[in-house]
């Protein structure tokens, strides 16, 4: 009866079919530990946003430009009546009121409903003709 005993001895051979959850469990709790050890040492980036500060007073001469909600300019001197200006002869009436002193600030401001767009092509229309302090009207409060 050799064919008996080549039964027999392949039953002993079978193969396993359970799958060793040790080490995959042993991999997972050592990720963990790397994961717990490097969290506290990533470090975050720091992002100052800007705030709005308070001027002591206002300076006695400003040039304000005035976006509508059609996207409209209008200049403005100093809280005068806004006039209407085109976007290429913008940064010529800028200087213009400025009177040759670079050092008059002009304050951009916009209707709630203008596109952030418009706001930085006059930005950067100023920025390009080398008019030297710009910056944006905020409203207190609500």
């Amino acid at each position: 009866m050799p064919g008996v005993a080549a039964r027999t001895g392949s039953r002993h051979r079978r193969a396993m079919n359970d799958i060793n959850m040790v080490p995959f469990i042993d991999v997972m709790l050592v990720l963990l530990i790397i994961f717990m050890v490097t969290a506290p040492l990533i470090t975050t980036g720091v992002v100052d946003v800007p705030t709005v500060g308070r001027a002591q007073q206002r300076p006695p001469h400003v040039v304000e430009l005035v976006i509508g909600a059609d996207e409209r300019i209008k200049l403005r001197l100093d809280q005068g009546e806004a006039r209407p200006v085109a976007l290429a002869q913008l940064a010529a009436r800028v200087k213009q009121a400025q009177a040759g002193n670079a050092e008059v600030p002009v304050v951009i401001s916009a209707d709630r409903n203008v596109k952030y767009e418009a706001v930085v092509r006059v930005m950067d229309l100023l920025q390009r003709e080398g008019v030297q302090r710009v910056g944006l009207a905020v409203r207190q409060g609500g």
